[in-house]
């Protein structure tokens, strides 16, 4: 069989037929996309999407439905994408200079690019939609909803590991009085931070996560955990154990995955989150053996396709304010990125955790959700 027909028929099982006519067919451009895919993986999916050599009027769809129908799984890629997996196996990824790439690459792309795709406080991360009719509510709901799940209240010491541009130790500042230093190691976002935060009692630190000090009544995270890597997460627990109050309690909010790993993919791995890999439910529980007790696990994935889809309409709507600076191959790469994790968590191959811990022999706090 050729190549044509091999993709074609991996493609025709998970619904998505080669030139078709619905929303979520793909168009092939370049007759050399068949064997590129099937020698390359993922990573050439991505790589020939960004050259223009294919299209789908709803890619995230097209992604969802290849996701449900397990088609990474059966097409393997070639010796770049073996190296790739072993290196995460054989090097932690995710030491203090590594960490460090994360914060270059990505979060310091330009805060242009981030005023305009995110709400008006700056998250990225899941949103929470009960009951929001916007990105704006939306957010605030999930801000709302880490601040009550911690008990927060007025005097309280606060430590957050890894601060975005701030959204959440203003918001915690301003409607519950309480004080937060929080860790993040990208300069562009520090420094938007601590502008957004100023004359608040917030305290941005520059520095890794592993480096926070102090005695704190609560420890949170949100969206930092997909960047601390499988060799770390018992690290990063015993930085909560250092840091929290023997009746304090923290907070985990994280993309997970439904399986343990030791990598991303190759595509978002080498484009977007260099060295980032998602948490199982196991790995977590695992880390936190013998320090914290599993209090709550929320999930809330489906709230992240909702929430990557209006990231997505801001980016079309701003794009040509941007494309001047940023790019039409950068235009494509994002589309991507974008589109196929919407994909991602609407097929259930991602899901959003909130988790919440406490020390053992500590009163059990009420549950809100």
């Amino acid at each position: 069989m050729t190549a044509k027909e091999v993709l074609t028929g991996l493609l025709a099982a998970a619904d998505i037929r080669v030139n078709g006519d619905r929303p979520w067919d793909i168009r092939i451009h370049d007759e050399r996309t068949y064997r590129r895919i099937l020698s390359g993986g993922i990573l050439a999916v991505g790589e020939s999407y960004m050259d223009g050599w294919w299209d789908s009027d709803q890619l995230d769809e097209t992604v969802n439905k290849a996701l449900r129908a397990d088609l990474p799984a059966r097409i393997k890629g070639d010796w770049r994408t073996l190296w790739f997996i072993l290196r995460s196996r054989l090097f932690n990824m995710q030491t203090h200079h590594r960490s460090q790439r994360v914060g270059k690459e990505h979060y310091d792309l330009g805060n242009d690019l981030y005023e305009a795709m995110l709400d008006k406080r700056m998250n990225y991360t899941c949103a929470y939609w009960k009951d929001a009719a916007t990105l704006d509510e939306a957010q605030e709901n999930k801000l709302e909803l880490v601040c009550q799940k911690t008990a927060l209240a007025p005097g309280m010491r606060v430590l957050e590991l890894g601060c975005g541009w701030g959204s959440f130790a203003q918001y915690a500042a301003e409607k519950y009085g309480v004080e937060v230093t929080a860790y993040n190691i990208s300069t562009e976002q520090v420094k938007l931070a601590r502008e957004r935060t100023r004359g608040l009692p917030v305290t941005i630190v520059h520095k890794d996560y592993r480096e926070a000090v102090g005695e704190y009544d609560a420890v949170i995270s949100i969206g930092i955990m997909e960047h601390v890597g499988y060799r770390n997460y018992r690290t990063y627990m015993e930085v909560v154990d250092r840091c929290l109050k023997p009746d304090g309690i923290a907070l985990i909010h994280t993309i997970g995955g439904n399986v343990s790993t030791t990598h991303t993919n190759p595509w978002t791995d080498k484009y977007i989150f260099p060295n980032g890999m998602l948490p199982s439910v196991a790995q977590l529980a695992q880390a936190m053996e013998g320090l914290f007790v599993f209090e709550d696990l929320h999930n809330f994935g489906p709230d992240y396709d909702r929430t990557l889809m209006a990231w997505y309409d801001n980016f079309e709507r701003a794009w040509p304010q941007l494309r001047e600076k940023y790019g039409d191959r950068f235009y494509r790469m994002w589309k991507f990125y974008l589109l196929s994790a919407a994909g991602g968590f609407r097929s259930r191959s991602n899901q959003l955790f909130q988790i919440v811990m406490t020390r053992p022999g500590r009163q059990q706090p009420p549950r809100i959700c």
